[in-house]
């Protein structure tokens, strides 16, 4: 049995999957692009920017299925550019403090055309 999580703090889906599932205390969250929750927009800034928006709104989600970024244990992180690497660790840092497992890769396309996308497992 699983249950889904789903919460309007976070960006709604934007295709035929949900924000995120737990099942056998664990949280398999989609992954988070720069969209702002409350109006649907894309963060259209830097690198940083984005990652900030994306680190809060894996947070969201996270406290929708009853954990925190501590008990995160593995993150996959898709980054346009792979010159962003180093900007990007300086916001992700910040919130995975824990220094869960990751992979980290330079991808062709996001959706929308974003700078970074991270998807994350954590324990609930």
């Amino acid at each position: 049995m699983f249950q889904v999580i789903s919460t309007k703090d976070a960006p709604a889906a934007i295709g035929p999957y949900s924000q995120g599932i737990v099942v056998n205390g664990m949280l398999f969250a989609s992954g988070q692009i720069p969209i702002h929750p409350e109006t649907g927009e894309l963060e259209t800034g830097d690198i940083k920017a984005q990652a900030e928006l994306v680190c809060k709104n894996i947070g969201a989600l996270l406290a929708a299925a009853g954990t925190d970024y501590a008990k995160v244990v593995k993150t996959t992180c898709f980054l346009a550019d792979m010159d962003d690497f180093a900007a990007f660790n300086e916001v992700y840092a910040g919130y995975f403090t824990g220094k869960p497992a990751r992979s980290c890769v330079a991808v062709k396309t996001l959706p929308k055309n974003v700078l970074c996308e991270v998807e994350v497992i954590a324990e609930v």
